[in-house]
């Protein structure tokens, strides 16, 4: 038999996936993989088993519903004063990871470099090599994970195409300043970049942080990729509905590629999600309060334990320092945790290409019911 295809040679199986395995296999409370381990809103859910009952069923259109389109439209909008063509500006996905793929897929071509900020989401880079191109890294230097500007410029070439930026941050929590993002839009002006910006938790700021999207930026509404995605907003990771929003010429190229990968996204979850995007008013006040109460709890948790960092502004993970608890790194260090504390996290080296400061820490998610992050800390005491 031939070999697989060379593309796919170095891959290994996602840290996300061998960490759950190993928590289950140790019976350990899993803080690890990001998804919360009680269920999204029910209102919502009796929305999609309605839309079954209707009869919503078969294959969507395969750039999304036209009902999930115009209320992904209308959200930017009224959010963001954003003005994006429901019919030619927006495309529906499975879930963010396709949306990150397909933008990848659409626009790289052999040997393009995308400069990618370290620690970063897996997928981005293994998305990259896929397209044949080169990743090209960038860190966000602890402990408040800023960039070195001279560094980002320094990183682009004539043959960078993308850069690809997150905010609100996932591992570190990080919510990106104004003048944060515009100076990484400057580098992207300057030298006519596509900058690829994933906004999955948009939603999800704290302490009177604010989400800015990077395309109602001067100079980059054209120019920016906006993915987002109802999985996180709604807490129903499951459901994998996210979307790209782009101009018409990007929107198309991802097109081409989402027709022959997916086709289209379940039917009846979008019909769902397009009327709770209706509901974001109503709903949002809740979401936030919710995920901030466990915040603020964690966190507190970890500081009795000894544990020594700014809390995160955005998104539901903690990048925890290990330097007062070991001189081990960290994925030796998580291994320990799940093995003889029966707790599971995810260890960050494993989003970064040229820092070894990821193995300086471990991510914590506290997307999780009260019982399961209680169990968490019980068993982390006497570290």
């Amino acid at each position: 038999m031939k070999d697989t295809a060379l593309r796919i040679a170095d891959f290994k199986d996602s840290i996300f996936g061998v960490i759950s395995r190993l928590a289950r296999e140790h019976n350990a409370v899993n803080l690890g993989q990001g998804f919360p381990d009680f269920d999204g809103p029910n209102w919502l859910k009796d929305i999609a088993y309605k839309k079954m009952q209707e009869g919503h069923n078969q294959y969507a259109p395969f750039p999304g519903t036209p009902n999930l389109r115009q209320e992904i439209s209308n959200y930017y909008k009224k959010f963001y004063s954003l003005n994006y063509h429901p019919d030619s500006e927006i495309t529906v996905t499975v879930g963010a990871t396709e949306a990150i793929y397909l933008v990848i897929m659409g626009l790289i071509n052999p040997g393009d470099e995308v400069v990618v900020l370290e620690p970063f989401y897996d997928s981005y880079v293994a998305s990259i090599k896929m397209a044949g191109g080169i990743a090209v890294p960038v860190t966000m230097h602890a402990p408040d994970f800023t960039i070195d500007q001279k560094e980002l410029e320094a990183a682009v070439s004539p043959r960078t195409k993308l850069l690809i930026l997150n905010n609100p941050h996932n591992p570190t929590g990080k919510v990106w300043t104004k003048e944060e993002l515009v100076a990484v839009s400057n580098v992207a002006i300057k030298n006519d970049l596509y900058l690829l910006s994933d906004e999955v938790y948009e939603f999800l700021v704290f302490d009177g942080a604010k989400h800015l999207p990077t395309a109602t930026l001067e100079g980059m509404m054209d120019r920016t990729i906006t993915v987002s995605s109802a999985g996180k907003t709604f807490g129903l990771t499951g459901w994998k509905i996210g979307w790209i929003c782009a101009n018409q010429k990007v929107t198309n190229a991802c097109r081409l590629v989402h027709q022959y990968v997916t086709f289209s996204v379940s039917t009846p979850m979008q019909e769902a999600v397009a009327e709770g995007l209706k509901q974001l008013p109503d709903y949002l006040p809740g979401f936030v309060s919710l995920y901030k109460e466990k915040r603020d709890w964690f966190y507190k948790e970890m500081k009795l334990l000894g544990f020594d960092f700014p809390i995160p502004k955005g998104t539901y993970f903690m990048m925890v320092p290990l330097l007062k608890h070991t001189n081990l790194k960290d994925v030796d260090y998580a291994l320990k945790l799940i093995t003889e504390k029966k707790v599971a996290t995810v260890p960050p080296s494993a989003f970064y290409l040229k820092s070894a400061e990821g193995e300086k820490y471990l991510r914590f998610c506290f997307a999780k019911k009260e019982e399961t992050l209680k169990s968490a800390i019980e068993n982390l005491k006497g570290l």
